[in-house]
């Protein structure tokens, strides 16, 4: 009996021992210094799973990437702004680009599914195409490969623009005002759907976050973070898991997960990459959206269900459970019921952490980018 009962104390310390190099303690004030030291290396390590390759931390957006084949210039970019804000583009003449991207809304619209062609509603929430630039691949599913590649999809979706892509360029090149403006921009007044997408593609390059509360707090001001905000990025980066997904300067893996959304067997079901790949590993898995400006970009996920911040935390928190009705069990479509990603877990997060991770997310606004629609040439 003696035996058992140091053998039980030991294995009870080796497990204290186990959680406290687990759970290591920092203080608010130690946390405020090396988060705002200016050097990363400085940090708490990031509770980062074992599947995680090529991890960034996060920090800074980059300087923005232009392709080889679609350099920057103003011209082009000015022409691709009046593109964006001109409804000819589409087959009723009254839907634009920026008519699902409103710049006085975060570059989105604040609803739930994009009204587009007849009033009809999209099947996907409207992300925000601020920093898109960082995007590897556009869209929830990944199905474009650029931004160029994505220009084209809404002007020929039936339920956005709805308009052929020969007869909207056609429309285009009928305006006489937008000849001299291809002419500067691409050194020949020949109006194609090439250049199209490359204007519309070089303007939505310029839409980048400006400095945020949190880019000047990592720099060295360590003032700019209430307490809360400093307890909510370190849980962003360690307890909450948060930066799995959300890493880089542009708080994205550019990687597919599914979190548990994919909504099967109702009507709003959605296989996401699925319907790109047809792999059925990518059932339910959609691209990481990124977070900055993600406190004003709302609602969220990719069906826009959800109202608040505090939503997507608190489902988060408990670990994305994936609803699945009793009557698909045991059916043929069984075999397509995907699992969620097994780095969401349950986080067991406090009511006061929570509000200290949403706290976090709100420092990734930055300044206003709303701007005056374009005079359309004629």
């Amino acid at each position: 009996m003696y035996k058992l009962s140091v053998w039980c104390l030991v294995l009870l310390c080796l497990s204290s021992c186990k959680e406290t190099k687990q759970e290591e303690y920092f203080s608010i004030a130690e946390l405020r210094e090396v988060y705002a030291s200016g050097d990363p290396q400085r940090w708490p390590a990031p509770n980062l799973d074992s599947s995680i390759v090529n991890f960034q931390e996060i920090g800074h957006l980059d300087k923005v990437p232009f392709p080889e084949d679609n350099p920057y210039s103003k011209a082009k970019a000015d022409l691709g702004k009046k593109l964006f804000f001109d409804p000819r583009l589409s087959v009723s003449g009254q839907i634009a680009c920026a008519s699902c991207h409103n710049s006085e809304l975060g570059w989105t619209d604040n609803l739930t599914r994009s009204f587009g062609h007849d009033r009809q509603n999209g099947k996907r929430n409207a992300m925000t195409i601020m920093n898109a630039a960082f995007a590897h691949e556009l869209f929830w599913d990944g199905r474009a490969s650029s931004l160029e590649d994505q220009a084209r999809f809404p002007i020929a979706d039936p339920v956005e623009m709805n308009e052929t892509l020969n007869l909207a360029v056609d429309k285009i090149a009928e305006v006489e005002g937008y000849k001299p403006l291809f002419q500067e921009a691409f050194g020949e007044d020949t109006i194609s759907l090439e250049y199209i997408q490359k204007a519309i593609a070089t303007f939505e390059r310029t839409l980048i976050s400006h400095t945020s509360k949190f880019d000047r707090f990592i720099d060295g001001k360590a003032d700019q973070f209430t307490d809360e905000e400093v307890l909510g990025l370190h849980l962003f980066r360690t307890k909450a898991r948060c930066i799995n997904c959300h890493n880089s300067g542009y708080f994205s893996d550019n990687q597919y997960h599914n979190d548990g959304q994919v909504l099967f067997g109702t009507k709003d079901e959605d296989f996401g990459r699925f319907a790109v790949t047809g792999d059925t590993a990518d059932i339910a898995k959609f691209r990481t959206p990124s977070l900055r400006e993600v406190g004003r970009t709302g609602p969220w996920m990719h069906h826009g269900h959800f109202p608040s911040l505090r939503d997507v935390v608190e489902y988060y928190n408990l670990g994305n459970p994936q609803v699945i009705q009793k009557r698909y069990r045991g059916t043929p479509r069984d075999s397509l019921i995907p699992e969620v990603s097994p780095i969401l877990q349950k986080l067991h997060l406090t009511r006061d952490e929570m509000n200290a991770l949403e706290a976090f997310l709100n420092t990734l606004i930055s300044g206003d980018l709303r701007t005056r629609a374009p005079k359309l040439p004629k």
